[in-house]
């Protein structure tokens, strides 16, 4: 079933936009590199927060220079500014100091997680363990009772075979003597 009316219509909107740049001209973003990398050389020589109000841009404070952030690879190349002299998004961090940051919050996060997993896992695990324990004990309980009416039942079907040939078990084996 397809849908139909505005249904289709709020569908169909999203879409085109996903699809609009694909569909456009490159030579837009590339104008807008040009334009951003200009705007990037104009805040050298100024200041670092001058720089940074574009966050296309980085401060190198070994030479002073805004630079234009290069976006094809994650970390600006030592050969355009060393990491402790880098600057990005803020004045006052640097991005070896964001890097070790960055490690030591992802590895809280991956070890947190971690450790929730592995208490969810383990809460199941037990849960599981009682159900079993349960579900073992009631089939205990019934072999038991089952057993006990198998024993009920032979014991009458003994006794039904002493009655047929006469084999009694008396309540005290030495009444007949005294009985004389």
């Amino acid at each position: 079933m397809e849908p139909r009316g505005p249904f289709r219509a709020a569908l169909v909107g999203p879409l085109l936009l996903l699809l609009l740049p694909l569909l456009l001209p490159q030579s837009g973003p590339a104008v807008s590199a040009q334009s951003a990398a200009a705007a990037c050389s104009e805040s050298t020589n100024r200041s670092c927060n001058d720089c940074l109000k574009n966050v296309s841009c980085f401060w190198c404070y070994t030479n002073n220079a805004c630079l234009d952030y290069p976006v094809r690879k994650i970390l600006p190349p030592s050969s355009l500014c060393p990491l402790k002299s880098a600057r990005w998004g803020v004045c006052w961090v640097n991005f070896e100091a964001l890097i070790i940051a960055m490690s030591v919050v992802g590895g809280i996060l991956l070890l947190a997680i971690t450790v929730c997993c592995c208490c969810c896992c383990r809460k199941r695990k037990n849960q599981r363990s009682d159900k079993e324990e349960e579900r073992a004990a009631r089939e205990r309980e019934e072999r038991k009772v089952r057993q006990e009416e198998r024993r009920a039942e032979m014991k009458s079907r003994h006794e039904e075979i002493r009655k047929k040939y006469g084999l009694f078990k008396e309540q005290n084996p030495y009444a007949r003597f005294e009985n004389n």
